[in-house]
């Protein structure tokens, strides 16, 4: 018999995930794990794990790993890719650690163009602390910190992190992809591939920021979320590439 799938390397073995069921965070993970796989970099790799939702995946990738205080991951990336240039070396980044704490770490490195990958997470929401309003939350969404929904007068309008980045000149590729279906997930999947090759490639910064969901603090079903991705939050945050030099 032909084998057409098998479990990627960079995922221990027996691992069970510890996200909430419905989250697209297992998917991303496993989506980048095959890219890193079809490189053959899985042992030449190291993340960068953000705080949050993120860090979760700790327990779930079987890589080289670094542990960043929350927002600070892109400094450490920075610093651990000038140190050891020939590794494949990605941030794995929520909204709230990446576009809140962290944006000025963020920006610097796009600014500098520092040779190395963000994959970011945007469901909206600060996810594991308690639902909180997040750069992400779109106006009028109701959370623990907004009950009476996001105000632009009071909070801000929701904060658009590919088109912000593109006003820099360095960054190299920059996309913005969803796992909500099938298509999109196969989508998803070469963008990945794409930023890690203009890595390799030495192009410098490259980003995905992943459309996602959160069922937990949504207060929907997982295939609510789905629907709600695709007919509300995609409005907000539409897919495709920015920037690919």
């Amino acid at each position: 018999m032909e084998k057409i799938y098998s479990r990627a390397s960079g995922i221990f073995e027996g691992a069970v995930s510890g996200f909430c069921p419905g989250c697209m965070h297992s998917t991303i993970c496993k989506i980048v794990t095959q890219v890193i796989d079809e490189l053959n970099m899985t042992d030449h790799t190291c993340f960068i794990q953000g705080v949050g939702c993120c860090g979760l995946s700790i327990t779930y990738l079987d890589m080289d790993t670094i542990s960043a205080p929350h927002g600070r991951a892109c400094a450490i990336a920075s610093a651990f890719k000038r140190c050891a240039p020939e590794t494949l070396v990605f941030t794995y980044q929520g909204d709230g650690d990446l576009a809140s704490i962290g944006l000025a770490e963020t920006i610097s490195a796009a600014n500098r163009g520092e040779n190395f990958t963000v994959i970011f997470v945007n469901n909206g929401t600060y996810g594991m602390t308690g639902g909180q309003m997040a750069p992400t939350t779109l106006v009028g969404t109701k959370t623990t910190t907004s009950p009476y929904g996001r105000d632009p007068g009071e909070h801000g309008y929701p904060i658009h992190m590919c088109e912000l980045l593109s006003q820099l000149s360095a960054p190299a590729y920059i996309a913005r992809v969803t796992c909500a279906d099938v298509p999109n997930v196969r989508k998803a999947k070469a963008a990945v591939k794409k930023a890690f090759e203009y890595q390799l490639a030495g192009k410098g910064f490259s980003f995905v920021e992943f459309v996602t969901n959160c069922p937990t603090n949504w207060g929907m079903s997982p295939l609510e979320t789905l629907d709600y991705v695709r007919d509300t939050v995609l409005n907000e945050f539409p897919l495709g590439e920015f920037r690919a030099k």
